[in-house]
């Protein structure tokens, strides 16, 4: 699919172009999403390079991921894409030139989606490439806040769950624990992606940039700056509370292993007393005796009451 975005008197112009069509005057923004060969064919009319194809866009060299040539500059940056409960991180390639922004994806992305529909509703004024760029760089970086916020909250839930005496919720809160700590990477991969989009953007693009375009990158480095330790934070919680979780399933099945030591232990003196007189000798006294049976039964008894006695007192139970 082939978007442009164009400017008007009005705003900002959205339309959705075929492979027949021509790029419309005033076009500042070309967006191509999931293109098929055709689409690829058409786009490379307005390159002088290469078109970057799916291996290009998996690439994770600095080198491939940041770089000017003649058809401008460059970044390959991840975007966070929430489907479900999912959050996967997409690559999308920006090409920034002095009249254009193309970026080129090969999947769907949720902040695409916002940005246009704040252009639809003309609550987003932008005039240059530079600016839509920094609007979907900023929407990126108040997107990974608010992730980290949901994954704060998850794991505090947990953590109470976790403080509960019960034992069948322990499989949901590993699960749940789990699953964060896999949000928390792929929000850290992400800042850290960005931390270096905007500063190869900062070096290399200072000539279409004014002051308060160049104040925005700054603050948003800031924020990134700000948002990483909260996610060596919470990597740090993750890993005490599947320490704690874990810590309170072993102590549970130690208890468990206890009851099951202390009972044999209980049962072993009534255990002998059975064996010994379940011997096949002919001389036992007590055999022919018409209290033998009641007297066995109460030395067995006796002497696992007292074995549980002696536990107690000891403190054992």
């Amino acid at each position: 699919m082939i978007i442009v975005y164009s400017l008007s008197a009005t705003g900002v112009q959205i339309d959705t172009l075929s492979i027949q069509d021509a790029l419309p005057s005033g076009c500042i923004w070309l967006d191509v999403v999931e293109p098929d060969d055709s689409e690829r064919a058409w786009l490379d009319q307005y390159f002088l390079e290469e078109v970057p194809d799916t291996e290009d866009l998996d690439e994770i060299e600095a080198t491939s991921r940041f770089f000017m040539d003649k058809d401008g500059l460059h970044i390959l940056s991840l975007f966070p894409h929430r489907a479900g409960k999912e959050v996967r991180n997409i690559n999308v390639s920006f090409n920034l030139r002095n009249d254009i922004l193309i970026t080129l994806r090969d999947d769907e992305v949720g902040l695409f989606r916002l940005v246009r529909n704040y252009l639809k509703r003309q609550q987003l004024e932008v005039q240059t490439p530079l600016e839509i760029m920094i609007r979907l760089f900023t929407a990126k970086v108040d997107y990974l806040a608010d992730l980290l916020e949901e994954v704060y909250e998850s794991l505090e839930e947990s953590s109470q769950m976790a403080l509960r005496d019960e034992s069948g919720e322990r499989d949901a809160v590993l699960k749940n624990i789990t699953i964060q700590e896999g949000f928390n990477g792929q929000i850290r991969l992400n800042l850290m992606d960005s931390q270096r989009s905007m500063r190869f953007l900062a070096r290399n693009s200072r000539a279409l940039m004014g002051d308060s375009q160049l104040l925005e990158l700054k603050e948003m480095l800031r924020d990134i700056d700000s948002l990483l330790p909260h996610t060596s934070f919470l990597f740090d919680k993750i890993n005490f509370l599947m320490d704690a979780t874990m810590g309170f399933s072993n102590l549970e099945q130690g208890r468990i292993i206890k009851i099951f030591s202390i009972a044999a232990v209980v049962f072993l003196p009534p255990t002998v007393i059975a064996s010994a007189y379940g011997m096949n000798f002919e001389i036992m006294p007590e055999l022919n005796w018409a209290y033998g049976y009641p007297m066995a039964l109460g030395m067995m008894l006796m002497s696992a009451m007292g074995t549980y006695l002696f536990f107690k007192i000891r403190g054992w139970l």
